[in-house]
């Protein structure tokens, strides 16, 4: 594989003989795409093979054969900790945008949890200096909710939004304090910012290792409850319904926050949700004897609930699916069960995991493709995620059938805390453009 970066676009290319997929247009139908500069000067079914179009191929444009393949907006993900600054031995923007690249992503959102917090706008202007210097995929970031990611005082959120954040979040603490809360969500709506969640009850789940249950009674671990996620989710929505914020809970993993979410938009509630591939692939039993590289928060679940996750991608309850990127190094991970850090690196298993939804018959294509593309985008209001004349060139090539086989000490991540290693899957990136420039390329 090669991942290159800091190039220029490359003038005039043309995509041809390709799948073309653009969820947001319910487009899939055999087309190309011409790309000039950083931006799409054409696509359409039937481009460059004179069908509906009847435009052959500029003679100053360079020619990239899809033979076939999948050619789609590039994925977007939402929920990425890049630990850049504070905790570089983990990940740095650098090595995330080649694993986002090698992913097929092409913009992803970091959270503020970095040390220091991205709790001003001097943080916010480092992570955005250092993704223009490392030129590889597009890199924004979520202001903190509060100070110091602390709960208690609100930062200066105009200020932060101004600056470029596209929403602002606690990251991976929930936001307790239902008062702080409460003004957020007025606050923030007044810039049309969203609010975003890790919807979890605190004082439920302190000390808690995995999911509260039979396999944590006999494994002899301290339990987190499902009800501390639908608790905190309950709460926020009250305040919804007072302050009429725009709120979204982050990866959500159980039944009955779902209900609750599905039952809020019934109701009108500007409310929107995501989760992580890692809670409708694998359930509680992925802990087997131990293992830390199943652990995460929220954690792994029941099996009645990952089957409710994944009918809340179906029904359209959870609009987003995202990787929930949180890179661990050894030290963090290859320790015993209670000792070790929470979570998994996904920013390059997040296509293939989600293309288990197509194969295995529960949705077609298109469908979860939205949920990685104009879905996030129209949720964090950026102009990428859907194919558009004029827009940008920010495109994934990929064969959805490709058979391979996860394995973590290939993935490009600085750590390979993979809750997916040796996991069989179909689904392979082949290239990743964005901004006209070919950022990725599978090597055969």
């Amino acid at each position: 594989m090669t991942v290159s970066g800091g190039k220029k676009a490359a003038g005039k290319v043309a995509y041809v003989n390709a799948r073309l997929l653009d969820p947001a247009g319910g487009l899939d139908a055999p087309g190309g795409v011409l790309v000039d500069g950083e931006t799409i000067a054409e696509f359409g079914a039937g481009l460059f093979a004179g069908g509906q179009f009847e435009v052959g191929v500029p003679d100053d444009a360079q020619t990239v054969d899809c033979k076939g393949a999948c050619l789609a907006p590039g994925l977007i993900d939402i929920r990425v900790q890049l630990r850049d600054p504070g905790e570089e031995h983990k990940e740095t923007i650098q090595s995330g945008s080649r694993a986002a690249a090698a992913g097929g992503v092409t913009a992803m959102v970091c959270l503020p949890n970095t040390d220091p917090p991205i709790d001003d706008v001097s943080v916010l202007e480092f992570v955005a200096r250092r993704a223009r210097e490392v030129k590889l995929v597009k890199v924004y970031a979520y202001g903190a909710l509060t100070r110091g990611l602390e709960g208690r005082e609100i930062t200066e959120i105009g200020l932060m939004a101004e600056a470029g954040a596209l929403g602002f979040t606690d990251g991976v603490r929930a936001t307790a304090d239902a008062t702080v809360m409460r003004r957020a969500l007025s606050y923030a709506s007044a810039f049309g910012k969203p609010i975003i969640q890790h919807p979890e009850e605190p004082s439920l789940a302190a000390g808690g290792e995995m999911n509260e249950g039979e396999i944590a009674m006999r494994l002899g671990l301290k339990g987190i409850p499902a009800m501390a996620e639908t608790i905190m989710v309950e709460r926020d929505l009250r305040l919804v319904e007072l302050t009429g914020g725009r709120y979204h809970a982050a990866h959500l993993s159980t039944a009955g926050a779902i209900q609750r979410v599905r039952e809020a938009k019934a109701d009108g509630l500007p409310v929107t949700c995501d989760t992580a591939p890692h809670y409708f692939a694998l359930n509680e039993m992925a802990v087997g004897d131990y293992r830390t590289f199943a652990k995460v928060s929220p954690p792994l679940r029941a099996e009645a609930d990952r089957r409710a996750v994944i009918e809340g991608i179906k029904d359209g309850t959870i609009d987003v699916i995202a990787s929930d990127h949180a890179p661990q190094d050894q030290d963090s991970k290859r320790l015993p069960f209670t000792q070790a850090e929470f979570g998994v690196v996904g920013l390059e298993t997040l296509l293939p995991i989600s293309l288990e939804l197509v194969h295995n018959g529960h949705m077609p294509l298109l469908e979860v493709l939205a949920r990685l593309t104009c879905r996030p985008a129209d949720l964090l209001g950026l102009r990428s995620g859907r194919l558009t004349r004029g827009g940008p060139a920010a495109l994934v090539l990929f064969d959805p059938d490709r058979p391979w086989q996860i394995e973590d000490d290939e993935l490009n991540s600085k750590a390979k805390n993979s809750a997916f290693d040796g996991r069989p899957v179909q689904g392979r990136v082949l290239r990743t453009v964005v901004d006209g420039r070919t950022v990725y390329t599978l090597d055969d």
